[in-house]
């Protein structure tokens, strides 16, 4: 059925509600709008299900989240896995509440029972519940840091971690065989609770997750040596980080916590900020200010749904805060779990960190300091979650950290995804640490540049909307893989990876090999003198990415070749 078709259906059919159709009717004449709406379904990415809010099927709505719900619930029932029910989470974003009931009630009408938490709660907590409860899947309803018109909706399996193959292939081919809106089931709220099918849940599961995050801890005495000299600035920028992040900083001791109060208000329009991300410069204005007002040591924004991080510290020398990019925090949090556990007696045998093939460099050269296995996987946390399920299979690891350079990591495997309750928690540690010692946490990273190389990371994507959109990514990404460079930025491409062929050329041999990694559409450029570069389409968003990476003898050097390799990357695909 083509795009007209489904617009037609949608106007007409009277499974549609009134304002569904109200809203269509507004769209009359503006053809570009109505073939965006309906030229394709939401499909799942590396973040699940994501799009702009609003009738068609190209965006997030009841109808949409239902016929997703109801591919799972088929998948579920025909894996006879029916008994363990679902846990459901949802965060601050508009209709996140709304699309979090309609999820729980077609599981009910399906048989399947249901653990909805009573309000908004973070990401890790979701991934969580699902191991707690003993659950055979998990949703929860986020677009994570997207602008405010975006919402989405990602499935966890049984192990806590999102779905990678073959579950998510699974319940695609369950979600795509739903052709008619007729066959997804749902149930009224009064007669799912009678029966038992639906269940609300809530500070149990708090007090258990918070027990786990707590845990984490490596020098809880330093904690309450500096608490009363120790000073943070935090927004939860109007998602759900704010309840587990006071809870956590308040029962670990720390007494100076400064909370940007405009932006504590849950609320899915996210009034200050145009875009809740925390790798936005303008999203921090706020809190930044707070910071200067109390003089924190160490300023942190967490983003809607609470899975990423961002970072802001002093810089002793001019006493201006600087940002941190995940990669930079990402290390610092890491070379402390190993130093510390090392130190302690406390690291486990067969001691393994993970990190995606678009992180830095860096990790590797800290894991080897410390006799630490080090293990990549696609962009995406799902795959991290997944390594830590074949650790747990084989005994062949014992997971310790785990990262990604989008401002997202992982101590302690009681969850799946990426926490940024945890990471606040351990660079709140890890600052006090270093403060005791009279350094600032720049003045850690510094020492860590000096000590294993001035690695520095960018990253760039370029916005192709719509189904034109779709196919000049597709094109960009073909003509990348038929015209590869012999050079980027000045350096020599040493390989070429290429995940969905599952190839490893190298340019001087023309040897090729298997990249070991699942299949992903997506290219990697490994450069001489440790640099890189990667692109992909993203999975969530109408966007291409480019990443790269870099090795420098200082700060200076490295921002220059950062500088070159950017330039010529975009030069390739202007």
């Amino acid at each position: 059925m083509g795009y007209k078709e489904e617009f037609n259906k949608w106007s007409s059919d009277p499974y549609f509600d009134e304002d569904t159709k109200a809203e269509l009717a507004n769209l009359l004449g503006n053809e570009k709008e109505i073939e965006d709406r309906f030229y394709r379904s939401l499909e799942f990415g590396t973040g699940g299900l994501r799009g702009v809010i609003g009738a068609g099927t190209n965006r997030m709505n009841i109808y949409t989240v239902r016929k997703a719900t109801q591919g799972l619930a088929n998948y579920i029932v025909k894996q006879n896995a029916q008994d363990k029910g679902v846990a459901i989470a949802f965060d601050s974003r508009n209709m996140s509440p709304e699309f979090a009931t309609e999820a729980a009630l077609c599981l009910n009408a399906n048989g399947i029972k249901t653990y909805r938490f009573e309000s908004l709660r973070p990401t890790p907590e979701l991934s969580f519940a699902v191991r707690y409860l003993g659950c055979t899947a998990g949703i929860n309803v986020t677009a994570s840091h997207n602008p405010r018109e975006y919402n989405g909706y990602k499935v966890y399996w049984e192990d806590g971690a999102q779905i990678t193959p073959p579950h998510d292939v699974g319940i695609l081919a369950e979600a795509a065989a739903v052709t008619d809106w007729n066959q997804v089931k749902t149930m009224s709220l009064e007669d799912a609770e009678a029966k038992g099918l639906y269940n609300t849940i809530g500070s149990e599961v708090d007090d258990a997750y918070m027990a786990e995050l707590k845990k984490q801890t490596i020098h809880p005495e330093i904690i309450k040596e500096m608490a009363s000299d120790f000073k943070i600035a935090y927004t939860p920028l109007h998602g759900t980080g704010l309840m587990p992040v006071k809870r956590v900083l308040s029962e670990l001791g720390f007494e100076n916590v400064y909370i940007e109060p405009e932006q504590a208000v849950a609320d899915g329009n996210f009034p200050t900020v145009a875009y809740p991300n925390p790798e936005s410069p303008k999203a921090w204005e706020l809190v930044l200010k707070l910071a200067k007002e109390k003089d924190a040591d160490i300023v942190l924004a967490t983003d809607p749904d609470a899975d990423r991080l961002g970072v802001y510290a002093k810089d002793t020398k001019s006493g201006e805060y600087v940002s941190f990019t995940g990669n930079m925090s990402g290390m610092l949090i890491a070379e402390y779990i190993m130093k510390e556990r090392k130190a302690t007696g406390t690291m486990p045998k067969n001691p393994a960190f993970i990190e995606t093939i678009v992180s830095t460099n860096m990790g590797k050269v800290i894991a080897k300091d410390y006799d630490v296995d080090v293990i990549e996987v696609l962009t995406g946390f799902k795959y991290i979650g997944e390594q830590i399920k074949i650790f747990e299979e084989t005994g062949s690891h014992n997971y310790i950290f785990g990262m990604e350079e989008s401002y997202g990591c992982l101590a302690g495997t009681y969850a799946r995804d990426k926490d940024a309750p945890v990471a606040v928690m351990l660079l709140c540690e890890v600052a006090s640490y270093y403060k005791k010692q009279g350094k600032t946490l720049w003045d850690a990273m510094l020492d860590l540049y000096k000590k294993y190389g001035y690695f520095k990371e960018g990253q760039e994507a370029i916005t192709l909307a719509g189904m034109e959109g779709a196919a000049k990514i597709q094109e960009m990404m073909d003509n990348a893989r038929k015209n590869p460079p012999t050079t980027l930025g000045g350096h020599k491409v040493l390989s070429v990876s290429d995940y969905k062929a599952d190839t490893k050329t190298d340019m001087a041999t023309g040897n090729v090999t298997s990249t070991g990694l699942p299949s992903s559409n997506v290219l990697y450029y490994e450069l001489d003198d440790d640099n890189w570069a990667c692109i992909r389409p993203s999975g969530t968003e109408p966007k291409i990415k480019f990443y790269f990476g870099v090795k420098g003898t200082s700060l200076e050097d490295a921002d220059a070749k950062l500088k070159a390799l950017h330039e010529n990357l975009m030069e390739m695909f202007s």
